[in-house]
């Protein structure tokens, strides 16, 4: 019997995706080189994982902006 999700209300979870960014899920605490907090205001971030990203360590969304002009 599998345990869902919703059955682990205070479980992270963190899936990579191919050419795109970490999505972390889960009660996380996100901080900067300094140690100072970073608000992320939201359940499930999204980090940079190619290193364009305005907002990093946040992805924007660069990564695909940057694919779609190599095809």
């Amino acid at each position: 019997m599998s345990i869902s999700e919703a059955d682990q209300p205070d479980r992270v979870t963190i899936r990579a995706y191919p050419n795109g960014p970490l999505l972390v899920r889960g009660p996380v605490e996100l901080r900067d080189e300094h140690g100072e907090p970073i608000d992320s205001a939201r359940a499930t971030i999204a980090l940079c994982r190619c290193g364009r990203s305005s907002i990093k360590p946040l992805c924007d969304g660069t990564h695909a902006i940057n694919r779609k002009r190599k095809q």
